[in-house]
């Protein structure tokens, strides 16, 4: 057996002695570093995008595997984190939006932090993990801890400049009526502050805080901390916004509607209008979208930054040989391309997320190009510290994977949002709109990956896909029976 794989044979052991999760067996589990990245979409150096400042992310790749071809269930983050935090689909009625809780969708489910804090582990929440930091609150061993705004008079926004203070009691002047914590500012600044100004630095502060305090203690840690940034608005110290050029950003490189595409494909980009000095309709100028895209690059480097310090407190409180760290980005995010901002949308822009993992004495560098999810996650790290899988999971276990990232693995994946439903294969991806009064088929898409994968030609009406139009319908439609056909727990 080779060196690397003589770390499964004490979670083999460990899987047999799971059925007593109070015995001896219990502090040789590993610990869990739980890293989520709120709208991370996957242009990182490590995916071989090299304009992009992420050396600690790309470090952490280099001991872990990353997973270059993984998708969310849903591009937007309430509906997305129920899904991944679950391990269950979603459907027409289970998390649809960003304000879904998952106590509310699917009751009674054990979400993944329940799960292992029922085996005996310390479960802490730090930041957005739930897009609700009461949802689950049973799933912690402590109660959720987030960092207050820099002015919290202004809701969650965390605006430091004073320009943007401005700018806000502008806005506050023209509405006289609406709540300080619903005016959104503006959609970037960059002040020269600290990095702990902005609450991804305390939260880093604070994780550092947790991992040298849970590292004292004889029970494994799940320690799950979820940075805001890269989402809106792109509020980064100067120092990151320095890293980029407007003149000389990577832009995209379709910013208009593709060939064919359906009208339920493309949105007005609301999430990104609700920001001050930002049109509510049309085009944004070149000069805003070079800063919106410099910033948006500049928030990846500041929360790469953040995790970089978790990382290293790993290191020297020599945990990291006995701690499987996950990063994940809850969906992905769309830079102009396709006329769009933000998420919410059904193109491979919205729906691939990051995904790594670094488990020691298994992964060294990897990257598989097969199609995983974001429901594998839950079974996969189940197996990783030898537990039993519980029967609710849709995901499978990425594991053979982690030992040979060539492992043949899922032929499709899917996703979904609202009453757009998509199916990712290999060579192509599928997505059709039904209206649910007449169950009929409104529109539909079909991108053809072997040779047009920025999707700029929908050929769901060209002849020639005809076959396999109607051979993914037709797997879509098998996938919504059953996940339709799922129910929460009695």
């Amino acid at each position: 057996m080779p060196l690397r794989l003589l770390w499964l044979i004490p979670l083999f052991v460990l899987a047999i002695l799971s059925c007593n999760p109070t015995g001896q067996d219990q502090q040789d589990r590993p610990n869990i570093l739980f890293i989520a990245v709120d709208d991370l979409r996957p242009e990182l150096n490590c995916y071989g995008k090299s304009h992009i400042h992420s050396p600690n992310i790309d470090h952490l790749a280099a001991r872990g595997i990353l997973f270059n071809r993984n998708y969310c269930q849903v591009p937007v983050c309430g509906a997305s984190r129920a899904s991944l935090l679950s391990g269950v689909r979603p459907t027409s009625s289970r998390f649809v939006d960003y304000s879904t809780r998952l106590e509310e969708d699917f009751p009674g489910v054990v979400s993944l932090p329940e799960y292992f804090k029922s085996h005996g582990y310390t479960t802490v929440s730090r930041g957005k993990v739930f897009h609700h930091a009461n949802d689950q609150p049973d799933a912690w061993s402590e109660p959720p801890w987030s960092p207050a705004p820099v002015n919290p008079e202004y809701g969650w926004f965390d605006y430091a400049d004073s320009n943007s203070l401005a700018i806000i009691r502008q806005i506050q002047s023209a509405n006289p009526d609406a709540k300080n914590t619903a005016i959104r500012g503006p959609a970037f600044e960059f002040p020269d502050v600290a990095d702990t100004v902005y609450k991804d630095g305390k939260l880093a502060q604070k994780g550092m805080e947790d991992l040298e305090r849970l590292a004292k203690q004889n029970n494994p840690f799940f320690l799950a901390i979820g940075f805001w940034k890269p989402h809106l608005p792109f509020n980064a110290p100067r120092k990151y916004w320095d890293m980029y050029s407007g003149d000389h950003l990577e832009m995209s490189p379709n910013p208009y509607i593709p060939e064919n595409a359906p009208k339920q494909a493309i949105h007005n980009s609301g999430e990104l209008r609700n920001y001050g000095l930002i049109p509510k309709s049309g085009p944004v100028s070149r000069d805003t979208a070079r800063l919106l895209t410099q910033g948006y690059y500049a928030c990846i480097s500041y929360t790469d930054a953040q995790i970089g310090k978790l990382l290293d407190m790993l290191d020297s409180l020599k945990l990291r040989e006995n701690t499987i760290v996950v990063l994940w980005g809850d969906h992905g995010w769309n830079l102009e391309d396709h006329t769009l901002w933000c998420k919410h949308a059904n193109f491979e822009t919205s729906m691939r997320a990051p995904l790594i993992i670094s488990a020691p004495g298994l992964t060294h560098g990897q990257m598989t190009n097969a199609l995983t999810e974001f429901i594998d996650i839950y079974p996969t790290l189940c197996e990783l510290a030898g537990l039993e899988k519980p029967d609710h999971l849709d995901g499978t276990s990425l594991l053979p994977l982690i030992t040979n990232p060539q492992e043949p693995f899922k032929d499709a994946i899917y996703s979904r949002f609202h009453r757009g439903e998509s199916i990712k294969t290999k060579d192509y991806v599928y997505t059709e709109w039904i209206d649910p009064k007449q169950s009929e088929i409104v529109a539909r898409m079909l991108y053809d990956h072997r040779t047009d994968s920025l999707e700029n030609y929908n050929v769901a009406e060209d002849p020639r896909y005809s076959e396999i139009t109607m051979h993914l319908s037709k797997q879509l439609e098998e996938r919504r029976r059953k996940s339709e056909a799922k129910r929460a727990p009695e």
